[in-house]
């Protein structure tokens, strides 16, 4: 491992320890009883198997979401579509796992299909502006993810409402649509191991193969990889359709994985909350499984905090810009970088 990347680990870590440090800054400024609250924040999220599932099950659509901004990410692209994509993914897939009927291991596997190909044939408008005409991926993807929710609420309303119910809410997922819990006592369910194998996947597809290596020149240097003989608006639609897929599987895999219809009636945040989580994992497909994991904690310990005392559940929102104004802070110990550097040449 290079210095310079030793480095950016030991800059992720000390952003996520300042994180941690706030929030414990937070609960001497808040609370009334502030070791105790500590105790909570740290602790308790491994102190039953119920609280360790609650962090594997907050982990799973990070996950998906962080690998989809870390491909993103390697093309030097920032696109913010997994947000919209999370939620419209979620109703086409939805719409499968109320009406057909199939078989059990047929069924599920139909309705992630179906969730990545909605999430595929959404990133093709911003991948197909971004490569024939230079639009801003950002702008183009934020844009679409307000389209999706006003597209999905609409379908959401007027075909798949239960109007037996007060809330807006779908009808009930047929039972064979489910995905089965593999922890007892849990709600840990088959997408956890899913999440596992795309984020080696997407590894493989990044590290180890043509396509990868095509998306890293594009994200290093564009016009290098444009005179090199590499098609770059190739390389961006590959990119956009594999993010949307990948972001698409992990809408309708929440859905089906830990609800019995569909409950959203907003945006999720996981397609914003996928990068800081990308942030976190230095774009790494494997990293992203510990950055995942690190800020369901955080998540599940503000939530059990905030139950058990005086704390805020805000906090959790505090801790997240910080952790993502660090990382993407390229001053932040930049003192220290260069002389970390020079030790490798001597």
């Amino acid at each position: 491992m290079s210095r310079e990347r030793s480095f950016t680990i030991i800059r992720t870590a000390v952003s996520m320890a300042v994180a941690v440090l706030v929030a414990f800054l937070i609960i001497v400024l808040v609370s009334d009883q502030p070791l105790e609250s500590i105790k909570i924040f740290l602790l308790r999220p491994f102190s039953t198997k119920r609280y360790i599932g609650n962090i594997v099950e907050t982990a799973v659509p990070l996950i998906f979401s962080g690998l989809a901004m870390a491909i993103m990410f390697k093309a030097n692209l920032f696109n913010l579509g997994a947000e919209g994509i999370y939620f419209i993914a979620g109703i086409t897939g939805s719409m499968v796992a109320i009406w057909p009927k199939l078989p059990p291991v047929v069924f599920p596997f139909l309705c992630i299909l179906v969730g990545a190909a909605t999430g595929m044939a959404v990133m093709v408008i911003p991948g197909v502006l971004k490569a024939k005409y230079g639009a801003s991926e950002l702008v183009t993807s934020l844009m679409m993810n307000n389209i999706l929710l006003g597209v999905g609420l609409y379908i959401l309303n007027n075909v798949m409402r239960d109007p037996d119910v007060a809330s807006l809410v779908s009808y009930k997922y047929r039972t064979n649509s489910l995905l089965a819990n593999i922890v007892p006592g849990t709600r840990i369910h088959v997408g956890f191991i899913i999440a596992i194998v795309f984020a080696v996947l997407v590894y493989i597809f990044l590290f180890k193969s043509k396509w990868g290596y095509e998306i890293r020149m594009v994200g290093d240097n564009g016009t290098f990889a444009s005179y090199s003989g590499i098609n770059v608006a190739k390389v961006i639609l590959t990119v956009h359709l594999a993010a949307g897929a990948i972001a698409g599987m992990g809408g309708i895999i929440e859905c089906i994985g830990m609800h019995k219809r569909f409950e959203w009636s907003a945006l999720p945040g996981y397609g914003f909350d996928g990068a800081m989580i990308a942030m976190l994992a230095g774009n790494n497909p494997i990293g992203v499984i510990g950055a995942a994991f690190f800020v369901s904690w955080l998540r599940v310990g503000a939530d059990l905090v905030n139950r058990s005392s005086d704390i805020p559940t805000e906090m959790i929102s505090i801790l997240q810009s910080i952790i993502i104004l660090l990382i993407s802070a390229e001053r932040f110990l930049h003192k220290y970088k260069q002389s970390w550097i020079e030790k490798e040449v001597k």
